[in-house]
């Protein structure tokens, strides 16, 4: 047996120190997207599932609602995008009167949020072929728009002679048009819309233009790029990760769940500009550890890094359905991602990973003021969103209250993140708490105090004081208030 060498508190909020806003629990919404506007970041837009459109003009504080309508139908997967030039943007996926389901990728735009969308076009139409899971981007050279998404044969069958690509559209005339949709796989997936299916297309471009795309699917994460606006691109896709596990995992208690790659460029005048970075989730540490990941690349995709776990905690449990945003002003890398590390079951945080040296190394934010638990009977949306601008971080994620579904964000400065990395309870009234140390197993080994009376106010805990000897292994704190759980928090010998 050895005594207690060493703890690590990993990041917690508690007794809600922390004050997220409920954008919206209306319409079932899921399946979320940000976006700030880069010349007035009081200006925010939103969308979830299937057509919930949000805006905000006082940086998130409160939100306005409207139902968005097209001629080709919203059949959901809503993307938002605000331009360079303040245009907004909002791309999803379509159900026309007189066609089928998702057989195209429909591009709606405004200027000025309280008027009507004016435009309304599409991209991607290809007979009863289905397009789905799209991203946009925007050329910082010449301002033209970047469209990439899946497109299936059959969407849902096991089919082999039935594929699944990715396909490139662009638009040089601010969405008004868009051009004929381009292959730009090396390797086409199948349609059964799981590992084997290519997906996760999220393009980015670098400083000069260049265009980056990275997917997951049967060769595991890889990247194509082009050099000339999308005219050509590599005849062979950069192999980039094993993906191990596969790109669709399960979490218990999630309808379904997916760790797609997210692929960005560092446009700041940062020491890393130009650094193209790649962020996933996969379970390459076992089924019941799932991890969030970044990759990254200082020579325009050609080489890349060893791969670096995002989430710091030292546990055995989920970290999933990431999302990752470079903030174009300062360089700095966010990762919004769903967290397991306080719980032994299917509760829920939401956290944000920061990294300020170009993705070496990253603290973790816990930003949900509470945990949720969610449903599995219950479609939970496929993907979270972050955008950040001047270091304000505007991160975005559904969570389920008693089988109702609401949209959350937490818009915040970096300078006002706060990280509870210390061995310290915040104690909101005066009474008689329990503190227990339990194993992995949920057993309980030793019971440091039972009802001891604490003052209101900051406790801190001096294990020395205590005669805990443990194997080298992680135990958690709990702190109980009429045996009621009121905080856990892990730590490691």
């Amino acid at each position: 047996m050895t005594r207690l060498l060493l703890l690590i508190f990993l990041p917690i909020s508690c007794f809600s120190q922390i004050k997220n806003t409920v954008i919206s629990a209306l319409n079932t919404p899921n399946e979320v997207s940000i976006s700030v506007n880069p010349n007035n970041v009081a200006e925010v837009i939103a969308a979830a599932n299937i057509n919930n459109f949000y805006f905000s003009t006082d940086t998130g504080k409160t939100w306005n609602h409207e139902y968005a309508i097209s001629k080709y139908g919203v059949a959901g997967d809503p993307v938002t995008f605000i331009s360079s030039k303040g245009e907004k943007f909002f791309v999803h996926l379509s159900i026309p009167p007189n066609g089928n389901w998702i057989d195209r990728i429909v591009v709606q735009k405004k200027n000025d949020l309280l008027e009507n969308w004016k435009t309304d076009t599409y991209t991607g139409l290809n007979k009863i072929k289905s397009q789905d899971k799209h991203w946009i981007c925007e050329n910082p050279i010449n301002n033209e728009l970047y469209l990439t998404w899946t497109q299936f044969d059959e969407y849902g069958v096991a089919d082999e002679s039935k594929k699944s690509n990715i396909l490139f559209s662009k638009s040089t005339d601010d969405g008004k048009t868009w051009s004929s949709a381009a292959r730009i796989n090396e390797i086409s997936g199948n349609c059964i819309d799981n590992d084997n299916t290519v997906e996760g297309a999220v393009p980015s471009c670098g400083l000069n233009g260049d265009i980056y795309v990275a997917w997951a699917g049967p060769e595991g994460l890889v990247l194509d790029k082009s050099t000339n606006g999308g005219t050509t691109w590599r005849e062979k896709d950069v192999k980039i990760d094993a993906f191990v596990g596969g790109w669709n995992y399960d979490i218990p208690g999630i309808y379904r769940c997916n760790g797609m790659p997210i692929t960005k460029v560092d446009l700041s005048k940062s020491k890393y500009s130009g650094r193209v970075y790649i962020n996933w989730s996969d379970q390459s540490n076992g089924e019941n550890d799932t991890d969030v990941w970044l990759i990254y690349s200082d020579d325009q995709g050609e080489t890349w890094s060893n791969k670096t776990k995002v989430n710091q905690d030292k546990t055995e449990s989920h970290q999933f359905m990431s999302w990752m945003d470079v903030d174009e002003t300062s360089g700095n890398v966010f990762i919004v991602y769903y967290d397991r590390r306080h719980h032994f079951d299917n509760k829920t945080d939401v956290f944000m990973s920061v990294s300020e040296d170009g993705g070496s190394s990253f603290i973790d934010y816990q930003i949900s003021e509470s945990f949720f638990e969610p449903d599995s009977t219950v479609f939970f949306g496929d993907y979270t969103n972050v955008d950040a601008n001047q270091n304000l971080i505007f991160p975005i994620w559904t969570r389920l209250d008693s089988r109702k579904l609401k949209v959350v964000t937490h818009p915040i400065e970096l300078s006002r993140l706060v990280n509870y990395d210390y061995n310290s309870f915040n104690i909101i009234e005066t009474s008689a708490y329990s503190l227990i140390i339990r194993n992995k197993k949920n057993e309980v080994i030793k019971t440091l105090f039972a009802d001891q009376k604490i003052q209101k106010g900051t406790f801190n805990i001096d294990i020395s004081k205590y005669d805990v000897s443990l194997m080298p292994d992680i135990y958690y704190f709990e702190l109980l208030l009429n045996d009621k759980l009121i905080v856990r928090k892990h730590f490691k010998i």
